[in-house]
């Protein structure tokens, strides 16, 4: 399953915004929006409505990463990641032959991650984006990270052949992504607090509801972590594999090329 849906109306592929269907080609757009509006205090966000969990499950996907600490070069691209804490996070801890990409669809994410990455400029480029049609050469990366991004993507089956592409063989895809919640009774909770509580921790620090309700939806239209395995598989990946975190919140989600 993928985030394109199984049927195609009169104006042609149908995709999931959230609950909604929209004509495929106008998903991207209306995400763009979304994140437009979102951009200046998405990190806040992030941690009012994670507890701060979100910092812990990023500590936890960049430590599966593991890059080099040595001289060594080694090339990341980070796709999604416009306000760059991944790529920070990984620069942080690698060696000084580390170089980081961001590609990004959103310039508004991209203008908060510059602003806070200004030490890191000489390791660390921005690129606007889609991860649907990679601004790259093949086999460019020598690992490739998206976090809570690819369920945004219109055509996830596209968005992963494109990491299958840039990434060297021997390179490592990495996602971290919601998942679906598989402890008896906190799934309840979970769905109470995403529903209710979430949009209205949007309205009050952004006067938004909306995009977060949007946001929280498009976590239910994501694949199951065995559906999205099987993806990555049809993409090229081999030993895709994921683990999940938080009683089945987020998944991490591994593959390797080739």
């Amino acid at each position: 399953m993928s985030e394109k849906l199984e049927n195609t109306g009169p104006e042609g592929p149908k995709a999931s915004f959230g609950f909604a269907s929209v004509a495929e080609g106008a998903k991207q757009g209306l995400v763009n929006e979304v994140f437009a509006r979102v951009a200046r205090n998405y990190d806040l966000m992030n941690d009012l409505m994670s507890g701060g969990l979100h910092r812990l499950w990023k500590s936890d996907f960049v430590s599966l990463l593991a890059p080099p600490k040595s001289a060594v070069p080694y090339a990341l691209l980070d796709v999604a990641g416009g306000t760059g804490d991944i790529a920070r996070k990984v620069l942080d801890i690698a060696g000084s032959g580390a170089r980081a990409v961001i590609c990004d669809i959103s310039a508004e994410m991209m203008e908060v991650g510059r602003a806070r990455a200004e030490a890191l400029l000489d390791r660390l480029a921005f690129v606007q984006g889609n991860a649907e049609a990679l601004p790259f050469a093949d086999r460019s990366f020598d690992a490739y990270t998206i976090a809570f991004g690819i369920r945004n993507v219109p055509r996830i089956d596209v968005a992963l052949g494109e990491a299958y592409r840039v990434l060297k063989p021997g390179g490592r895809f990495l996602c971290l992504e919601f998942s679906s919640v598989d402890v008896p009774g906190l799934d309840r909770l979970y769905d109470l607090y995403s529903f209710n509580v979430i949009p209205e921790i949007g309205r009050a620090v952004v006067g938004d509801a909306e995009s977060y309700r949007y946001l929280v939806e498009s976590i239910r239209k994501f694949p199951k972590p065995q559906a999205f395995a099987e993806m990555m598989r049809k993409a090229g990946f081999r030993r895709a594999s994921y683990s999940t975190l938080s009683g089945g919140i987020v998944a991490l989600h591994s593959g390797w090329r080739l």
